[in-house]
């Protein structure tokens, strides 16, 4: 399946959406729709579809956005130098849409790697265990299944 950024996939953007993933933007604390979300599945980017994060790597580190111990395909993330709003942190983009997708910061689980991705709601789909084989990412069924 080939991931991009297209015209049509920023145009079905809600406001909330494209200010986060194209205007570098962070939804508001506990406000997301998947913070409190723990269904089997993974979370793909919102503009492109390429797979970003498994359900099995979720866990709730209590700071108001979903959070995730490493990513699905290492190559889908990138990982940048922050240094907006006085802090110097590592920012977090999808590689083919290249949208922003939150931050990483190294205060996560140490059984999971000790890794915290901080990721915004807007910039995730959701893609349940049941519809993966059907939408194209049967491949990373495995992922999903707690370890």
């Amino acid at each position: 399946m080939a991931y991009k950024k297209t015209d049509e996939a920023i145009a079905r953007l809600t406001p909330e959406q494209h200010r986060v993933t194209q205007q570098n933007g962070t939804e508001r604390p506990f406000t997301g729709e998947y913070d409190d979300h723990f269904e089997p599945g993974i979370y793909v980017d919102i503009v492109s579809g390429e797979p970003l994060f498994a359900s099995s790597a979720k866990f709730n580190s209590g700071c108001g956005w979903p959070s995730f111990s490493k990513p699905i395909v290492k190559d889908n993330v990138n990982e940048l130098r922050d240094t907006t709003h006085g802090m110097i942190r590592t920012e977090v983009r999808s590689t083919h849409g290249d949208s922003h997708l939150g931050h990483v910061f190294p205060d996560g689980p140490q059984e999971m790697g000790g890794l915290r991705y901080c990721i915004n709601s807007a910039s995730l789909r959701f893609i349940a265990k049941e519809k993966m084989e059907t939408e194209g990412y049967g491949e990373y069924l495995d992922q999903v299944e707690e370890g």
